[in-house]
């Protein structure tokens, strides 16, 4: 049976090294926005 389970980790460990599920791009901010420089007066003009 402990063979078993160090089979499924090893697996686990393989597909998240090939396939992340931690996806950065989905979670990147690229900073504050419109809003937050007009309450610090801040404005950046284009």
């Amino acid at each position: 049976m402990r063979i078993w389970v160090r089979i499924n980790i090893t697996i686990r460990a393989m597909r998240e090294f090939f396939i992340p599920t931690y996806r950065p791009e989905r979670h990147y901010m690229r900073g504050p926005g419109p809003a937050c420089a007009r309450r610090g007066g801040h404005m950046v003009a284009r």
